[in-house]
């Protein structure tokens, strides 16, 4: 049993692990498109041209995919922090800011049954629940815009309801499936890219795609 769980989270630590190298090309091609942002206007190349905040505070809506098994999509809330490190970031000659970012995110999933978690099956409701800490680095690329991306880990801790229902109680199956523990703790790779439509200094509309989710929230810059 302990051998099988073992190969299941290797082989999803793999898939994981691509799907994060994958996000990670698409920052670097994001990134590396910030020139035609700046044609709307000069301020991308104005190092210290943006909001000057202490914190971000981002209270956003989620849609998840499920890194574990076949349960599709979920939808949740989250909300993230973001610190600046430096008033003007790593590149002196453009407008970018890095930040140490982290939070809370919840998904929900429904499902009939479930296969990845150790071959068993049952009629599952699936509460997820993320605690993403990396680097987000922002492009103050207009007056109006600026785009971002993050690279980091997401520890999770996920839960399940109703987990053995597939199985008649007191049969062999229904044991070793209440005695598999499936409530457990791992940890994911986050990458993710964004953006933010700035109403004002202090409020932003803010958009993010990445993995396990996308989010769209509000951003007070503080």
């Amino acid at each position: 049993m302990h051998a099988r769980f073992a190969f299941t989270e290797a082989v999803l630590w793999y898939s994981t692990f691509m799907r994060a190298r994958h996000l990670a090309v698409a920052i670097g091609l994001a990134v590396g498109a910030l020139p035609s942002f700046a044609l709307a206007d000069d301020t991308i190349k104005t190092p210290g041209d943006h909001p000057q905040y202490k914190v971000e505070l981002e209270p956003h809506g989620l849609i998840g995919f499920d890194n574990w098994g076949d349960l599709g999509f979920g939808f949740g809330a989250g909300l993230r922090g973001s610190i600046p490190i430096m008033k003007n970031g790593f590149v002196p000659k453009i407008n970018n800011v890095p930040a140490i970012t982290f939070g809370l995110d919840w998904l929900h999933f429904e499902s009939g049954c479930y296969y990845a978690y150790l071959g068993f099956c049952g009629a599952l409701s699936v509460n997820t629940f993320y605690f993403p800490v990396g680097l987000q680095w922002s492009f103050f690329v207009a007056k109006r815009w600026s785009v971002f991306a993050e690279l980091g880990a997401a520890p999770y801790y996920r839960t399940y309801s109703d987990y053995c229902g597939a199985y008649n109680p007191g049969s062999r199956e229904y044991f070793l499936c209440e005695n598999s523990q499936p409530n457990h703790f791992s940890v994911t790779p986050w990458a993710a890219v964004g953006g933010r439509f700035h109403f004002n200094e202090h409020v932003a509309l803010t958009m993010r795609i990445g993995y396990p989710s996308l989010a769209v929230g509000v951003s007070f810059l503080l």
